[in-house]
């Protein structure tokens, strides 16, 4: 299951303060923050979609990920490439360096990931 963008902007503030009250999610919004029913619903779709779970303090609730960060986005990228790569990572990549604006020290660092991760296989 995947988030909409909005539940997915939530998902970000949610990651980076690891568990929060619903005060404490309005504060992360830049201005003009959205109304604290919309969050509600939002947390409500993803409380339903298994991304959010919470717990109860008398009439309050700290919401907290139930997804990690990187879990999420790893199956977003295989996604991607699976979709728009035909399942090929080597495409993805070829694409990936060619149409982003990465610097030669980008590059050199992401050859050296690549070759650390041969030398682990």
């Amino acid at each position: 299951m995947q988030l909409s963008k909005t539940e997915e902007q939530l998902m970000q503030y949610l990651w980076k303060l690891e568990k929060a009250f619903m005060k404490e999610l309005l504060d992360a919004y830049p201005e003009p923050k959205p109304a604290t029913t919309t969050v509600a619903t939002l947390l409500k779709r993803m409380i339903g979609k298994g991304f959010v779970d919470y717990k109860t303090y008398g009439k309050s609730r700290e919401y907290f990920p139930t997804v990690k960060k990187e879990d999420y986005f790893s199956k977003h990228v295989n996604g991607l490439i699976k979709t728009f790569f035909n399942d090929s990572a080597s495409q993805f990549a070829s694409f990936f360096t060619r149409k982003t604006d990465l610097s030669k020290e980008e590059l050199e660092e992401l050859k050296s990931i690549i070759d650390q991760e041969i030398k682990n296989k």
